[in-house]
């Protein structure tokens, strides 16, 4: 049977990898002495405004809710999106021309390259990044150029590694911050260094900000502020992280028109928009809870600071996180020769306890852990107790 060659280099997906080991697990005997503690995905267990869930139940009665929904059908939301935008940041938008409602930003970012980039066309992701990222200029056939980060570097994009020659080939430009998977804010500086190098080369930058409003030290970076953006631009906001609303896939663009007609139209050819209903709790959210994302902030340091120092006193090293959700973590020593995928599924099995694997978001991913803060201090201290015991067996 044919299968796509383009299937090969998208690989089997780090969340899908993690969640097969994960359902082993489920049905091991050691889940019988120790039930999975999972934190390696992004998804909080922290509630959206009550609210929200009683616009869309009463929305979702009525006969618009079961229809599909084309473009224009949007217009509320998209109305709503602009008067949020211009509240949150300053800059007014035209939500006809400048604003797209999306399942997601994750769709937004893995089908954006097929709307800008010709086969052989390259594209820079930093590395590590969020798997969509480099997926959607692996689904697009573009030439994937990645940006290593590094630690000792503050996880910057330092875009002096490319020549200038490399820089003006590029086509398109992906950043993200603040940054998953390190757990990094970020700077306005770096994406106006990006712009620069988007303008001179003729190439869209695109910013994935679904972390905009929680960030636990210093301000969130936004493509929106960049002069520019209007001609080449475009920005990616979610109501999972902010909201509390992952599995309800709700998000937006906003972007320079010509790029939100060039995604609208691949989005036209792959699926419709999302009920009435849920469009009408993110309606509800950005007008009647724009704040709602930095109250979680305090809950989400609670969390950091307890779980660092936890861990800390378990004999891993913890850099700071600077951003809400998640803990960026070196492999702790007894288990480095592994490599993260190894170790990752030496600790699940060892411990119960889900990490994902660096090595999952990029090559220069290798050698760190992922832990999502999506727990309250109780299990967290648990998960931090096991991950100690099965380390201490270890090296036993």
């Amino acid at each position: 049977m044919p299968i796509s060659e383009r299937l090969g280099q998208l690989g089997s997906g780090v969340f899908g990898r993690v969640d097969a080991e994960k359902r082993s697990y489920r049905f091991s005997e050691q889940q019988q002495q120790r039930p999975l503690i999972d934190l390696s995905l992004g998804s909080s267990d922290l509630k959206p405004p009550a609210r929200l869930l009683e616009v869309m139940a009463e929305a979702i009665a009525e006969p618009p809710s079961s229809r599909y929904c084309l473009q224009a059908a949007t217009a509320p939301f998209r109305q709503a999106a602009a008067a949020w935008v211009e509240g949150r940041f300053g800059v007014p938008v035209d939500p006809e021309q400048e604003i797209l409602l999306l399942v997601g930003s994750q769709e937004g970012t893995a089908h954006l390259p097929l709307a800008v980039l010709n086969p052989g066309d390259p594209a820079l992701v930093l590395d590590p990044s969020y798997p969509s990222h480099a997926g959607g200029v692996a689904l697009a056939s573009g030439q994937l150029v990645r940006l290593p980060l590094r630690s000792d570097q503050g996880w910057r994009p330092a875009f002096e590694q490319l020549s200038d020659e490399q820089q003006r080939q590029l086509r398109l430009l992906v950043l993200g911050y603040p940054h998953n998977p390190t757990a990094t804010t970020g700077s306005q500086q770096w994406l106006e260094q990006a712009m620069a190098i988007a303008q001179r080369s003729d190439a869209v930058l695109a910013h994935d900000n679904p972390y905009v409003d929680l960030a636990l030290d210093g301000e969130s970076p936004a493509l929106l502020r960049c002069e520019g953006w209007r001609e080449r631009g475009i920005e990616f906001f979610s109501f999972s992280k902010g909201w509390c609303l992952a599995g309800f896939r709700l998000a937006f663009a906003v972007g320079a028109p010509a790029l939100i007609e060039a995604l609208a139209r691949v989005k036209g050819v792959v699926d419709f928009n999302q009920s009435l209903a849920l469009q009408a709790g993110a309606i509800a959210a950005l007008q009647e809870f724009p704040d709602w994302p930095r109250q979680l902030c305090d809950r989400y340091r609670q969390r950091r600071d307890h779980m660092a120092e936890l861990l800390t006193a378990a004999g891993w090293t913890v850099p700071n996180s600077s951003m809400a959700l998640y803990q960026w973590l070196p492999i702790p020593e007894p288990l480095r020769d592994l490599g993260s995928e190894a170790a990752a599924q030496w600790l699940l099995r060892s411990s119960g306890v889900a990490l994902t694997p660096g090595v999952g978001f990029g090559p220069s991913g290798e050698g760190w852990l992922r832990l999502a803060l999506v727990s309250d201090e109780p299990v967290l201290e648990q998960a931090s107790s096991r991950l100690q015991l099965a380390l201490e067996q270890r090296t036993i």
